[in-house]
């Protein structure tokens, strides 16, 4: 049996559960922006980039205020395996595709921490 690796070790032992949703998934976003940088220069950068956002994308989804939103999720979590591993031929989505994506969460999880800091 082969036990997970965790990469965010801080964040796996309850902080990601304080972030929103939008904050979650920009981090998502931020682990897909490097795979876009790394792709066709470091391979190995790249994996390790592929395997934290799968790791976050996981932890999004075990985090129990967001059962109704698994559906969503998860297909992130699908799409990125089948741009990442597949190419993108599997559903015409590609690694640039889910960078815009998640950059909306990005942007939103922002203006959301401007309007409480304001």
């Amino acid at each position: 049996m082969t036990e997970t690796i965790r990469r965010h070790h801080e964040l796996a032992s309850g902080q990601w559960s304080r972030l929103s949703l939008a904050e979650q998934l920009a981090n998502v976003g931020s682990e897909v922006g490097r795979m876009v940088r790394w792709r066709n220069r470091d391979a190995r950068l790249m994996n390790g980039a592929f395997d934290r956002a799968l790791e976050l994308l996981d932890l999004t989804l075990a985090d129990p205020r967001w059962r109704n939103r698994l559906v969503e999720i998860a297909r992130a979590r699908e799409l990125l395996c089948a741009a990442t591993l597949l190419g993108g031929h599997a559903y015409g989505t590609s690694l640039e595709d889910l960078d815009r994506y998640f950059l909306a969460f990005a942007v939103a999880a922002r203006n959301a921490r401007a309007h409480f800091t304001a």
